[in-house]
Order: C-alpha cells, then structure tokens, then sequence
C-alpha cells in the first residue's frame, strides 16, 4: 500500500440531464413563454426540496462513471482508452479535482498536475511569464524551485518573443506548447495528460512525446488518456479501458488494446445535416458520413481499405455531379483526394435522396489523426462544400509493429520489398 498514490473506491459521477419535449418544428411564442414560466416553477419547487436544477421540461440521469475501483502504484504509467463518452475525461476531472464525485472517494497522495484542456488554469488577462509562476503556485511549487525550472519551460514551449504578452493573445498552438511545458516541467509526482498529442504540429508532437518518455523514466507516475493506440504502446506499460462510464479491463496494455479493438465494430454515422459553417447555395446537402475500413470497422489500420459512405438529399435528381473527398492530417497537409467522376460506377442522374460509397485499395498512411473536407460539386462550383466534416485516427497495424514509418518522418508509404544481389528472389 505504501507505493500506491492514487486510489479509487467505487467512484461514481452522475448529471442531470434536461430536454425539451417534442411538440413539432413550430411553436408559438406563448407555448414558449408558459414552458418557460412551468420551468422556473419547477426549478424553484424543486430547490426547495434539495433537488438538482436541471433544463429542459424532462430530465435524465446519466452516469458519466459507475463503481469504478482501481489502484496506480508510484512510477507507473498507466494508459486509459476508451469510445467518445466513455468516462475518460471525467475520470482525469475528478482526479484532478475540478469535478466533485457523486458517490466513492478518491486517494491520492502526491502533488498532481494535469494537462486536460487548452489553458485550464491559465489566467487570460497575465502574460506568459506570470502565468507560468501562477501554475506553479497552484502545483505547490516554491518561488526558487519555478525560478529554477523557468529558462527550461520557455525554451520548450518555444515563446521567448511572446513571454511578456498576455496569454488571451496566444493562438491555440503557443498555448498548448506553454500548457504543457508548466505542466511537464515543474515535477509533479503525479501528471494527469488527456490527449495532448492530438493537437499542435508534428514537431510539437514529437517534442511532447520526447518529454514523456523522460517523465517517465524519472520514475513519476503518469495517467495518459488517448485515441493514438500506438502512443499508449509506446508509452504505457498498463492501460484501463473504460466504456459507458465503466471500468471493463485493466492489465497489460498488449492485451486490453487486443479487447478494445475487437469491441470496435461498425462505425458510426456523423451527421451533417446541422452543419451551419458550410458553403452551400443550392438545395443540394450532404446529410451524414461514414468512415470504417474495408471490413466495416471502425477500426483503422495503416494498411487497412478505407471506406467512406456519403449520405445526400436533393430536392431534385443529381445530373452531372461528382462527390469530391479531401483527406488532409492536422498539419493541414493534402494527403489523398477521391473523385467520384474518376469511376463509372455512379449512375447520371442519381436519385434525389441517397448514399454513394468510397472504397480505396489499402491506404499506407503513417499512424495518426487525420481530417476529412466534403464537396458536392458541377463544373466549376460547389453545390455543397463542408471543411472537416470528420475526424478519426489510423492506428498502427500490429503485424508490421515498429517497422511502420512514423508521422514526423512520411505521410504515406507505398508497398516494396528488398531483394539481394541482381534483384531476383531466392
């Protein structure tokens, strides 16, 4: 017991949920105004009877984490993976101690740091320079002992010219740099990280992973949330894997990363029909997309078929259109483009409402986030044209292991083999 610093006993967090009741897309202005008035009745009734205020007329219990129990012993690093809403970033809040549990308790005996958001913490108004010995304030750390790490925080978060600009003038980049430099650098015993390698450049991801790994060889005991798998391999021994605010596995990360993809099964649709930030001037509209690999897995390989399913609606039947996918990485790098009048597959016209699919032979792109741009296009114009329609992550394939390229080296990679001497097999 003495080398676990941080302990959770069947830790639960529930919200409270409000939603407005169907009732039709048009409602009149009084409808409105009495179901306004019925909900402040609601809510002052139920205040005084100690309930939780909740919004909308009904509301709805979800559990965000149920009965998780768990021990991380000291110099562990342990990976925590999971689906959108799993509960791993609520876990990360309560041990951090922005978010109070509903029911459990947690014991942790260290001083903690997190990385969890861009700018958690930081103050807008103070300057990089200020904010650095703010942060270390909040950690615990001692004047001397931040003076001691500060020349080390500034030239890894790469802001010297900015230092004495207030942080709200930062673009998003040079904030997570200087997040993650205060928060690496000033030696907590604990460091609490939810997916700082999903944003900044390769070269700031790289560095980051760079600094990981020391972290982790200082024998500090490091939680890291992750969509990369191959970062949680690189770089975590244990991994927890959590789904519906649940604690499903735990154990040796090769073997909980073996569960969690064969859970991933068919992907799931993103709808687009509510996207207001696109260009469109016709009553043409992509509706949904899916992106799954060749099987229909949400899982995606560096060697895997890609498969991408566009769901559209019209008020008329296409003529003479073609569907134009861009795939690019975070670096806003173009890395394949899939044109539909390239295949005569389609037919002219197609139906007012409808789906059309893209399968693309294996895709060797090096492990990573990448994003998707939709057009819907005639001639020289775009019916309909959507920017980062989605997002998803190609992990590394496990049959090729740490013979892949890596992001920071290529994008793509092509199919080849090595012979000796006049290039014959043997």
């Amino acid at each position: 017991m003495s080398d676990v610093v941080i302990k959770t006993e069947n830790l639960s967090k529930k919200y409270m949920i409000g939603h407005q009741a169907e009732n039709g897309s048009y409602r009149a202005l009084r409808d409105v105004a009495m179901d306004k008035a019925r909900s402040m009745w609601r809510q002052a009734t139920g205040l005084l009877k100690g309930n939780l205020i909740t919004q909308g007329q009904n509301s709805e219990e979800v559990w965000a984490l149920r009965d998780v129990s768990f021990e991380i012993r000291r110099g562990e690093v342990v990976g925590i993976i999971g689906r959108n809403g799993a509960g791993k970033s609520t876990l990360l809040k309560v041990l951090s101690r922005i978010t109070e549990p509903s029911f459990g308790r947690v014991i942790i005996k260290g001083r903690v740091a997190s990385l969890l958001e861009v700018g958690t913490g930081f103050h807008p108004e103070l300057t990089g320079r200020e904010n650095i010995y703010l942060n270390g304030a909040i950690l615990g750390m001692t004047r001397s002992e931040i003076k001691r790490k500060f020349d080390e925080i500034v030239a890894f978060a790469e802001i010297e010219r900015f230092l004495d600009t207030p942080v709200k003038r930062y673009s998003s980049g040079m904030f997570v740099r200087l997040a993650f430099a205060v928060a690496a650098h000033l030696e907590p015993e604990i460091l609490l990280v939810d997916e700082v390698l999903a944003v900044g450049d390769v070269a700031f991801q790289k560095k980051c992973l760079g600094k990981m790994n020391e972290v982790t060889r200082d024998g500090r005991t490091v939680l890291l949330v992750s969509h990369q798998l191959a970062v949680i391999q690189t770089l975590c021994r244990r991994t927890l894997m959590f789904d519906a605010g649940q604690l499903v596995a735990e154990g040796l990360t090769q073997e909980v990363m073996r569960r969690y993809l064969s859970a991933l099964t068919s992907a799931e649709v993103i709808s687009l029909d509510e996207r207001r930030d696109r260009v469109n001037d016709s009553g043409f509209r992509l509706t949904a997309i899916r992106i799954e690999d060749g099987d229909g897995r949400k899982f995606i390989s560096s060697t895997s078929r890609l498969r991408i399913t566009i769901d559209y609606k019209s008020d008329t039947p296409l003529r003479g259109v073609r569907f134009l996918i861009g795939l690019y990485d975070l670096t806003n790098s173009g890395i394949y483009a899939f044109v539909s009048d390239a295949s005569n597959n389609l037919t002219d016209p197609l139906p007012p409402e409808g789906s059309v699919v893209c399968i693309s032979e294996r895709i060797n792109i090096t492990p990573g986030r990448c994003y998707v741009n939709l057009a819907l296009q005639k001639g020289n114009g775009n019916l309909d044209y959507i920017e980062r329609a989605a997002e998803f992550d190609i992990q590394t394939d496990e049959s090729v292991g740490n013979k892949m390229p890596t992001r920071d080296w290529v994008l793509c990679f092509v199919d080849y083999e090595w012979f000796q001497g006049n290039g014959q097999k043997h």
